[in-house]
């Protein structure tokens, strides 16, 4: 519906390295498909400098990226209400800033959204295999980043750190 905004809550501790890639593919898949959106980014006091990069991060693509950093690692569970206390679309995605949920998959969560107060997914009928950690494994290893993503993403990270 043209009236719908989706929240994208990414809680983060220690996701330095992580957050400019999901935050880009997510910037990537909204933009691409037109939808109303907003990032909220729930740092926990991280202290390998999660907090600075999204700020950084909220620079380049704008208000509708919100920090609501927290002073101290409060858990998982309360960094979820407080980014829900702070969102303002009428749909609430929950992601793991380490890639673990891919962007693209929002779609099916979207085909489900009909009459259903939550739509959950899981990796049941899918092959599990390790979830790589560094951006080198994200991108050689099974999460497999296709070649354009690879190259607009560097390009991004040029720009963030050059700037």
């Amino acid at each position: 519906k043209s009236g719908d905004k989706y929240s994208v809550l990414l809680p983060t501790y220690n996701e330095r390295e992580n957050l400019p890639l999901i935050v880009w593919l997510l910037v990537k898949y909204f933009g691409e498909s037109g939808y109303n959106y907003e990032i909220i980014i729930i740092d926990d006091g991280s202290p390998d400098g999660t907090l600075e990069v999204a700020q950084q991060l909220q620079k380049i693509y704008g208000s509708d990226k919100i920090l609501r950093p927290r002073a101290k690692k409060l858990g998982l569970g309360t960094a979820y209400v407080h980014g829900m206390q702070h969102a303002t679309g009428n749909f609430i995605i929950i992601m793991d800033a380490d890639l673990s949920h891919h962007p693209k998959f929002i779609p099916e969560f979207r085909k489900k959204e009909g009459n259903y107060d939550v739509v959950s997914g899981t990796q049941l009928d899918y092959t599990i295999g390790e979830v790589p950690i560094s951006f080198v494994d994200r991108v050689y290893g099974e999460s497999k980043l296709g070649g354009n993503e690879i190259v607009s993403f560097l390009k991004g990270l040029l720009t963030l750190f050059a700037t």
